[in-house]
């Protein structure tokens, strides 16, 4: 199991490889995140703005619902 967590006000994501957030390792790590969405198809996507100034956002990274917790916090 891996934690996906994503942080409302800094805009961070990170992907953790068990289910503490204090105890697990970061795997992936990703900034200026404007959403990340519930895919119909079965996984979560991280979409990233381009740039600071940017209106358009870009899918870097999907994981599997069934194996991720994901946790939303300010």
């Amino acid at each position: 199991m891996q934690t996906l967590t994503f942080n409302t006000t800094t805009k961070i994501v990170q992907l953790l490889d068990g289910q503490s957030l204090t105890q697990s390792k970061i795997l992936q790590s990703y900034e200026n995140v404007s959403t990340v969405r519930c895919s119909e198809l079965g996984f979560y996507e991280v979409m990233q703005k381009l740039s600071e100034d940017s209106m358009t956002t870009i899918p870097v990274f999907r994981a599997p619902i069934a194996n991720t917790n994901m946790t939303i916090y300010k």
